[in-house]
């Protein structure tokens, strides 16, 4: 009688604990998906930020390069 509680609670806790990786499994899949579009989202911004940033340097050290818009 024993032994048939001890078998059904290994059976149980192998079931959750493959309920919980698939849960989590998914949910890293879809956070990594996220930050794919975000990131692609992104780009033109970054771009921007990149060329202003470059921009502002090259006004501070008056090197001549920076150019208006």
């Amino acid at each position: 009688m024993l032994l048939w509680v001890l078998i059904a609670v290994a059976v149980l806790a192998v079931l959750v604990l493959g309920i919980l990786a698939h849960g989590l499994l998914g949910a890293m899949q879809r956070l990594t998906t996220e930050f794919r579009a975000t990131d692609v989202a992104l780009r033109p911004i970054r771009a921007e930020v990149e060329q202003t940033l470059a921009r502002a340097a090259a006004q501070r050290t008056g090197d001549g390069t920076a150019t208006s818009r």
